[in-house]
């Protein structure tokens, strides 16, 4: 098996990171268009395989999409981050050319592979990757439900003073600050529901916090968090490899579920070796349709400024 990362950066280096310690494929490239940037954040990682174990082979390029042929999965995580007060609507008009570009070339050297989208605007870019490829929609996956589903159980376990391996909730709708809707009526404790063991009051603060969790750590670092974000897009990468057929929170296309078409939007799927391959329908109640609606509008508004662009 063979998987591409695009974009060395923080994000991409640390999926890369996760990929290979996880011996996911049995190559791996790294490719960023900054001048041997690539090549040696690869190199780096090559000299970390005696001391972690892993034979996963590590390449890197500078803009070189060749070496990328073959790739079964390429994760997508070109872009500039998101800096602090900037919101991932303002990164359109830059990262929209970056990755229909980038989506580009990957399939002419790659035509099969899955494609994991991360850039921000993660939503709107999912759905860039898809209407300007053409390819089958089941091989556009966005990660940010999978991100916000991992920020949503932190906080969970934060207020129940649990292991967050413990919880199990799920993150819908779309990847920002004010679209994703944690689903805190359905999280569990072990299958007991959260509902029973926090009030109203502490579940509202935990969906807060979660829907807020990528802008507190940009004020806090200064820039987009990294090591949440590469763990998440390598955990969607390891279920298509591995065939493991785990529910998670994915943007992708919709056409008439949760009442909603022509639209990549995040919510819970299966992933196995061929992407996503069902959409799982939560029975959301009437409160939750409404924020998914709305959320939906949200995102349907950051998409049309596609339309104004040339990209």
């Amino acid at each position: 098996m063979k998987v591409t990362v695009v974009g060395a950066g923080a994000v991409g280096a640390t999926c890369a990171d996760n990929i290979a310690r996880k011996e996911l494929c049995e190559e791996l490239v790294l490719l960023d268009i900054k001048e041997g940037f690539a090549e040696g954040k690869a190199m780096d990682m090559m000299q970390t395989a005696t001391l972690l174990g892993f034979d996963t082979k590590i390449s890197g390029s500078t803009n070189d999409y060749s070496k990328t042929a073959g790739s079964d999965v390429v994760v997508i995580t070109s872009g500039i981050p998101r800096k602090p007060g900037m919101t991932r609507e303002e990164l359109i008009g830059i990262n929209a050319g970056i990755v229909k570009g980038v989506t580009e070339n990957i399939l002419k050297f790659s035509p099969d592979a899955v494609i994991v989208v991360i850039s921000n605007p993660m939503d709107t870019m999912t759905y860039l990757a898809l209407k300007s490829s053409g390819v089958d929609k089941h091989k556009i996956i966005g990660m940010g439900g999978t991100l916000d589903s991992s920020r949503f159980k932190f906080y969970l376990s934060q207020a129940l003073q649990c292991s967050p391996n413990d919880v199990h909730g799920l993150v819908i709708g779309g990847h920002g600050d004010t679209t994703m809707i944690p689903l805190t009526r359905l999280a569990t404790l072990n299958s007991f529901p959260i509902s029973n063991l926090l009030d109203e009051e502490t579940l509202k603060k935990v969906a807060e916090d979660t829907m807020v969790g990528g802008a507190t750590l940009t004020g806090l670092l200064g820039t987009s968090a990294w090591y949440a974000p590469g763990a998440a897009g390598a955990a969607v990468v390891e279920s298509i490899i591995r065939d493991e057929k785990k529910v998670m929170t994915c943007c992708v296309a919709l056409e008439g579920e949760y009442g909603q078409k022509d639209i990549c939007l995040g919510v819970p799927v299966v992933l196995g070796k061929n992407g996503w391959e069902k959409i799982i329908d939560f029975n959301l109640n009437d409160e939750e349709k409404a924020a998914f609606s709305k959320s939906a509008d949200a995102v349907r508004n950051m998409n049309a400024v596609l339309d104004t662009m040339t990209v």
